[in-house]
């Protein structure tokens, strides 16, 4: 209707006056309504047909025609106007200068330039400084922008910042993760009066959560008058963000049932979260392993009509496939209506995850047909759905096909998938020459995973290279150790196993205690290991010892380990293993859960050699679909098979 009007304005205006009656003014102000009104073209027609009528442009109309170059992204144009400013040598005014940063650090990243016209203002004003400060945040350039920020505040003529200009800083301090700025940029906003505003503290909150200052940010959070659905968003992510950088599982868990909390917190708020909400809160759930709440946001989106949005699908496939539900998964792959790469690739990972390895190879096939073009991702998928299958010709064609036919250059993902593949087939020194023509220096993951195929198939002299060359790295994982010290100890030589000792004292490597946890109703049951208040249940402890008896009649034999113990001279083969987290959270579910309920379990370390075979009998003699998800994979038991491909029993 705007537009229409402007429009009318334009002609009737022309009809009616004559070039003369039409003073600088007219013009200015009906190119400045068509710029305000996402019309720009518009604007730079009037203002050539203003020249041509010989009524010169004012200082203001420049700016304003600047502007209108720049929305359209015509640097040619600009450039133009930049040539005539300087010929009329105004391009030292406020508004002129302002414009010309804008224009440059918005059109073709052309930053210096824009700079150079923000030094040539004589007067700048608080517009200025922020338009400066923003253009090089747009081009990259964050610790550029907070020296001129610096700058600003140094400046002999003093410009007190506004609410634009603490936002854009703050922002570009998260950027670089400056929390030492960011924390003296929060106690300006208190002392210019800016604490209360809304965009200043969810700026902050994204700082804080960016640094990793969850604590910080909860408090700003909680001394918030009001709150809009940007200030949850940050939240709610902050926390899957946490969830990610914990250093376990139990952590990660902790820190996903506040981020729940807080989305049950914004639903009773009577906001309604948006498809960014949704997105995070379903990561949360993959990480967390919570099927229920996942379900229910599911239903959530069919609800509200967001299940056809492709970052929330995504999310929703990504979310199934984590929790052991492969089916749903690819329910809720058929029902989106737009297939994004992401979303193809997120499901061929899902079939190759639960070792379904034709479904997996089928899909790619589909998608290379829709003509969905495929990326480094999706070929890691590819790699780990013939690795499970052991299709190891096929794996090496599809090798050939992501560089060829693709162009894409194969990553540490790529390597560490065959490698895994020729493990599990026991064809150990194929995987190790496979690691020697590798165009990058082996991470510790791959040699932790030839390291424990030497160790599950006896060849120790490989075996013993291996740990030497994952000992190189100095690894920080604790459970790479407990590899290192079963091999040592496996081949006899102690002296390794006190260097190793050593080491992990000298790298500070702790312990993690182990715990298992399982969620029945909406209330979470923990364990731990040789956690005495379960053992002693009778019901518990009676439900185990009957499962170990059956599952012995079955052929299970109780596996050793050496384990990393709190205290050095502990350290010793273990005792039997029965009383491992993982089985007492399995057998308390098996007593609490309907018959025909999968058992759905989080381990916050590994699981061992042993609990790993006992829960391949135990999904036999039950008959249940048992899901270990443990620090490094997800296990799903059914009919005494695992998804892993029995990787787990290398361990």
């Amino acid at each position: 209707m705007l537009t229409k009007l402007l429009l009318f304005i334009h002609t009737n205006y022309s009809l009616s006056h004559s070039e003369n009656s039409r003073n600088v003014i007219a013009w200015t102000n009906l190119m400045k309504g068509y710029v305000q009104n996402s019309m720009p073209i518009h604007a730079v027609h009037l203002f050539q047909e203003m020249l041509h009528s010989e009524c010169y442009p004012s200082i203001y109309t420049l700016a304003i025609a600047i502007n209108a170059c720049t929305s359209l992204h015509s640097l040619k144009l600009g450039e133009q106007l930049h040539a005539y400013i300087i010929k009329y040598n105004v391009d030292f005014d406020t508004s002129i200068g302002n414009a010309l940063c804008s224009l440059y650090s918005k059109c073709g990243g052309r930053l210096e330039f824009g700079l150079k016209a923000f030094r040539r203002i004589k007067e700048k004003d608080v517009i200025s400084w922020t338009a400066a400060i923003s253009a090089c945040g747009e081009n990259g350039e964050a610790m550029k922008g907070l020296r001129v920020f610096v700058e600003m505040l140094l400046d002999e003529v003093w410009v007190e910042p506004n609410e634009y200009t603490l936002t854009t800083v703050l922002s570009q301090c998260c950027e670089v993760k400056c929390l030492e700025l960011g924390v003296q940029v929060h106690s300006l906003c208190t002392k210019l009066g800016y604490e209360s505003n809304l965009r200043v503290q969810n700026s902050l909150l994204y700082l804080y959560i960016k640094c990793g200052c969850i604590g910080e940010a909860q408090r700003v959070f909680k001394g918030m008058d009001a709150v809009n659905l940007i200030t949850w968003n940050a939240m709610i992510a902050g926390f899957a963000q946490m969830m990610e950088l914990s250093k376990d599982n139990l952590s990660a868990y902790r820190i996903g049932s506040e981020a729940l909390k807080l989305f049950s917190e914004l639903n009773q708020s009577g906001m309604k979260p948006d498809s960014f909400t949704l997105s995070s809160v379903l990561s949360v759930c993959s990480r967390m392993m919570a099927l229920e709440q996942g379900e229910q946001i599911h239903a959530r989106m069919i609800k509200t009509g967001l299940v056809s949005d492709d970052v929330v699908g995504s999310s929703l496939v990504n979310m199934y496939n984590k929790c052991g539900s492969i089916e749903r998964a690819s329910k809720a792959f058929l029902e989106m209506s737009i297939r994004t790469m992401i979303l193809w690739t997120s499901m061929i990972n899902g079939f190759a995850q639960h070792g379904w390895s034709k479904q997996a190879l089928n899909l790619f096939e589909d998608m290379k047909l829709v003509g969905v073009r495929p990326n480094q991702v999706t070929f890691v998928g590819i790699l780990s759905a013939c690795g499970n299958a052991g299709m190891t010709i096929e794996a090496f064609n599809y090798f050939k096909i992501m560089q060829k036919e693709y162009k894409i250059k194969p990553l540490m993902d790529h390597y560490a998938r065959l490698v895994d593949m020729l493990v599990r087939l026991g064809r150990l020194e194929e995987a190790f020459n496979l690691i020697k023509k590798m165009d990058y220096e082996a991470s510790e993951f791959i040699w932790s995973n030839l390291l424990a195929g030497c160790l599950s198939q006896g060849n120790l002299e490989l075996g013993c290279h291996a740990a030497e060359k994952l000992l190189s790295l100095k690894p920080k994982d604790v459970e790479t150790y407990g590899l290192l010290l079963n091999t040592y100890a496996s081949a006899g030589t102690f002296n390794e196993v006190s260097k190793v000792k050593n080491i992990m004292k000298e790298e500070k490597v702790e312990k993690l205690k182990d715990w298992s946890w399982i969620s029945i109703k909406d209330r979470v049951y923990s364990f731990e290991t040789n956690d005495k208040a379960h053992i002693e249940s009778s019901l518990v402890n009676k439900s185990l010892e009957d499962l170990l008896v059956k599952a012995k009649n079955l052929g299970y034999e109780m596996l050793e380990s050496v384990e990393i113990c709190d205290k050095e001279e502990d350290e010793k083969t273990s005792s039997p293993s029965i009383y491992h987290s993982e089985k007492l959270a399995i057998t308390f579910g098996l007593e609490n859960l309907p018959n025909s309920s999968p058992i759905r379990v989080v381990k916050n370390t590994l699981m061992c050699r042993d609990c790993h075979n006992f829960m391949k009998y135990i999904s036999t003699l039950t008959s249940r679909e048992i899901i270990v998800k443990d620090s490094k994979r997800l296990h799903k038991f059914v009919n005494g098979q695992c998804s892993c491909g029995n990787v787990g029993g290398f361990l």
